[in-house]
């Protein structure tokens, strides 16, 4: 674990800098985003299946867009008003 002390006359702003340089240093918080929930143990070929399905996906309504053939709606934001 990585212990970081806060030198004598560093200001907070600098001390919180040198903290969050070291925590992307160490990968910390990559590490405590993977453990924060559970995933089943899978193996390493269905996780890639699963992507490259994903992927193709992704491609083909890109492609789909681009031809005309798929139409997506557009998502407005709606104001809402006190009246």
């Amino acid at each position: 674990m990585t212990e970081i002390k806060r030198k004598p006359g560093e200001s907070i702003d600098a001390f919180l800098r040198r903290l969050n340089r070291r925590i992307l240093e160490t990968r910390l918080l990559k590490v405590v985003k993977e453990r924060r929930f559970y995933r089943k143990p899978v193996s390493r070929r269905l996780r890639k299946m699963s992507a490259l399905k994903r992927e193709g996906s992704r491609a083909r309504i890109e492609y789909l867009q681009k031809v005309g053939k798929l139409k997506i709606p557009s998502t407005k934001q709606r104001s809402y008003s006190k009246y």
